[in-house]
């Protein structure tokens, strides 16, 4: 997976297409990122022992694919390309060459 945590992101498909947020957890097996305020959709939560039922709005995981990475030099979507320096494996942009 070439997306890690932190890393900011822009949604290229999907209803939120355009928007700009943070990577808040990455599921590497599934292929999927968790970004809050992305991909939201309500619960209903029925009530419960001394609780009130509520409608609660929760974030969804997105698929890697609908998302591209934010250059943090450049500040331009791109994608992510690796290099070796000194047997570590180094994330570097497409478009400017630079280490992310």
């Amino acid at each position: 997976m070439k997306l890690l945590k932190n890393d900011t992101i822009i949604v290229t498909a999907g209803k939120d297409n355009g928007k700009q947020a943070v990577v808040s957890k990455v599921f590497p097996k599934k292929g999927k990122i968790l970004v809050e305020g992305i991909n939201q959709y309500k619960k209903h939560v029925k009530p419960s022992q001394g609780r009130a039922g509520e409608i609660v709005t929760l974030s969804r995981s997105l698929d890697v694919s609908k998302v591209a990475l934010i250059c943090p030099k450049c500040k331009q979507p791109t994608r992510v390309g690796y290099r070796f320096q000194d047997d570590k494996k180094i994330r570097v942009c497409r478009k400017c060459k630079l280490d992310i």
